[in-house]
């Protein structure tokens, strides 16, 4: 398997956009969740990341890249499909929490593998600023998204502009799930 680089760019910025847009709406989705369950999730996060990272001799290819992504992104992917079906409350907000955090456990790994497959420091350049101005253009599309709401279709209500923002984000975590499945390409068994 190897990394179809150009895809994998388009990948990352779609990558980066995601969150940038997603930030605003995860505080909302979290509201009905108590202190003591971010003080819970912030321990099995780092017991989590402690299992992957001695993992690393045995998943550090190639391959595991690939499929912890794609994993990754499903698990988004749910979150939002989950949010959208059922609205909020207070076991949507809890699986919005337990997916992103789930997602922060690959998080070092993800890094770290992009590092090694990567390799040369132009690569790895590229790769930065295409996520920055993903994340860039995604705070401002969240901006943006929200006045027009607020401003002129008179939405005030926060749930209601989180789940209109959730389908956008359901919209852009399908096309991050089609540039990653672009982003790697088999090598074929002769």
């Amino acid at each position: 398997m190897k990394i179809i680089f150009r895809e994998f760019l388009k990948y990352k910025f779609l990558n980066s956009l995601f969150m940038g847009l997603s930030i605003g709406s995860i505080f909302i989705i979290y509201t009905p969740l108590s202190p003591s369950v971010y003080s819970a999730g912030g321990i099995i996060l780092a017991l989590s990341m402690l299992g992957i990272a001695k993992l690393y001799y045995k998943i550090l290819h190639v391959e595991y890249f690939y499929r912890i992504s794609l994993f990754v992104e499903l698990i988004l992917l749910f979150a939002i499909a989950y949010f959208l079906l059922f609205g909020q409350n207070y076991t949507t907000a809890l699986i919005y929490y337990i997916s992103y955090q789930a997602t922060f456990t690959f998080g070092s790994y993800l890094v770290r593998a992009e590092t090694l497959f990567l390799k040369k420091p132009t690569l790895l350049t590229l790769v930065d600023v295409v996520k920055q101005k993903g994340y860039l253009a995604g705070m401002l599309l969240s901006y943006l998204f929200y006045k027009l709401l607020e401003t002129f279709l008179h939405v005030s209500d926060k749930n209601l502009q989180v789940y209109d923002m959730n389908i956008a984000l359901f919209i852009v975590e399908l096309a991050i799930i089609m540039y990653l499945l672009r982003s790697f390409q088999h090598k074929r068994q002769v």
